[in-house]
């Protein structure tokens, strides 16, 4: 074995001069990261998720109650009774699997019955307006003129939409130009009577100093009326739409061809339930959606 020798002197160094070690260091600990929902833009989402949940309570609510009820009633109406929420809904995801098949002219898919009856609604409406506007500043801009039109108006007004589909048969000799007819004689009345009140609305002063300047009809009509009337004509034209879009389901019932109104009476003769359920709900959205269009535009103008 090998001898293991020391350092004499070494060793009296460390005896007499013993090494201190010194801890290590600490390392200042982090601040802890504040939770994000108790900073300011987590209390902002947080007060906008509430506000949204606040909103969206009363209506899912409702919708719920009403899905519920209609339950209850096709459950009571046995084997032969109403299709109940979950028969609907699986009727209807076979009938959007293809909402655009073509199979003949009396035999279209959803889709392209919902665009005929768009399409004539435009066409109806668009004529109603184009005549509606203009009648109804006349209106009420000349006095004259408004007892004129007060009487036909009070008179034609209370007619049943439908009233009109045979006179427009009788004219036309042809559905197509029937059914426009109908929506323009059906829609046209709103956007007169509230564009003739916007108009009959305008500050007396506006026209005394329009007069006193000597401005032309035009320049009355562009810097002092139409900014004026245009919110009534915008309410006007939201009645009118609504009006259109009930109307055309009516008048297609009876004259036959495309649209979602001759599909409802096809769906009937074939005695499918679920699919008159269905199309009372695209009624419904449709006419929905067209409102909302029309108030989104409408807060694109300044009233001021």
């Amino acid at each position: 074995m090998s001898a293991v020798t020391f350092n004499e002197g070494r060793l009296d160094d460390l005896m007499n001069h013993p090494t201190t070690i010194k801890p290590a260091a600490k390392t200042p600990a982090r601040p802890r990261p504040t939770p994000f929902f108790q900073t300011e833009r987590g209390r902002a989402v947080l007060e906008w998720l509430g506000a949204a949940f606040r909103k969206a309570l009363p209506p899912v609510i409702g919708i719920a109650l009403f899905v519920l009820l209609w339950q209850i009633i096709s459950t009571s109406g046995g084997e032969h009774g109403l299709p109940g929420p979950v028969k609907t809904w699986e009727s209807a995801k076979l009938l959007f699997a293809d909402p655009f098949y073509d199979r003949g002219p009396n035999d279209k898919g959803i889709g392209w019955n919902i665009l005929h009856s768009l399409y004539r609604v435009g066409i109806g409406f668009g004529l109603a307006a184009l005549v509606g506007i203009p009648l109804g500043f006349m209106i009420g801009r000349f006095k004259f003129l408004a007892g004129m039109a007060a009487p036909i108006i009070s008179l034609l007004r209370p007619v049943s939409p439908l009233a009109w589909l045979p006179i427009g048969l009788y004219i036309f000799k042809q559905t197509e130009p029937a059914s426009l007819w109908v929506i323009f004689i059906s829609s046209i009345w709103p956007i007169i009577l509230n564009t003739a009140a916007g108009v009959a609305r305008v500050p007396q002063d506006y026209l005394n100093v329009a007069r006193v300047l000597n401005l032309s009809e035009w320049k009355i009509f562009t810097r002092i009326l139409f900014p004026s009337v245009l919110p009534y004509m915008i309410t006007g034209i939201q009645l009118s739409i609504g009006v259109a879009w009930l109307v055309i389901v009516a008048a297609e019932m009876l004259t036959g061809g495309t649209g979602i109104g001759f599909w409802v009476w096809d769906e009937w003769n074939n005695l499918n339930v679920e699919h008159i359920l269905i199309a009372i709900f695209i009624v419904g959205i449709v006419g929905l959606l067209l409102e909302q269009a029309l108030v989104l535009i409408a807060k694109q103008f300044n009233y001021e």
